[in-house]
């Protein structure tokens, strides 16, 4: 999904380059992302996983695009469980933003950094560990699509 948003119900190629390689230093992307974000939220999706730099993508204009929708969630009636999971998507462009321009956070922006939802202090406290125990330990698998570290 680019910037102009647009969902569609079919695989298709979207040119870009991911955010780690393309390292976006343009303040304008970031402003762009968190509007797209802010559209995906609109139409009662979260995309659930962007905080993985892989499925942001910088097109040759410098504009975000989102991949991978694996995880998404559609949820019409925007309840509790939606809405933490959006503030999630926020905060994980956010983390994003600190990583290529800390300047450029705004006061509220370091707010909602500093405050993940339920959902995810959870998540943290439990799934995670595991998650990462059975996808390092055992598997020898790193979930860094794009890196160049992926081990199998």
């Amino acid at each position: 999904v680019g910037s102009e948003m647009c969902i569609r119900d079919r695989r298709e190629w979207i040119e870009g380059v991911p955010m780690q390689q393309a390292r976006p230093r343009d303040p304008r992307y970031f402003r762009e992302a968190l509007r797209l974000v802010r559209q995906l939220h609109a139409r009662d999706l979260v995309h659930n996983d962007l905080a993985k730099e892989p499925n942001w993508l910088v097109t040759p204009e410098g504009l975000p695009a989102l991949v991978d929708f694996q995880l998404a969630m559609h949820a019409p009636r925007r309840g509790r469980l939606f809405r933490a999971l959006a503030h999630d998507d926020v905060r994980h462009l956010l983390k994003h933003k600190r990583s290529y321009l800390p300047e450029r956070l705004t006061a509220r922006q370091r707010r909602v950094l500093a405050t993940p939802s339920l959902v995810t202090r959870v998540w943290r406290a439990t799934g995670k560990r595991l998650y990462v125990f059975v996808t390092r330990r055992l598997l020898r698998w790193s979930d860094r699509e794009g890196a160049g570290d992926r081990h199998l």
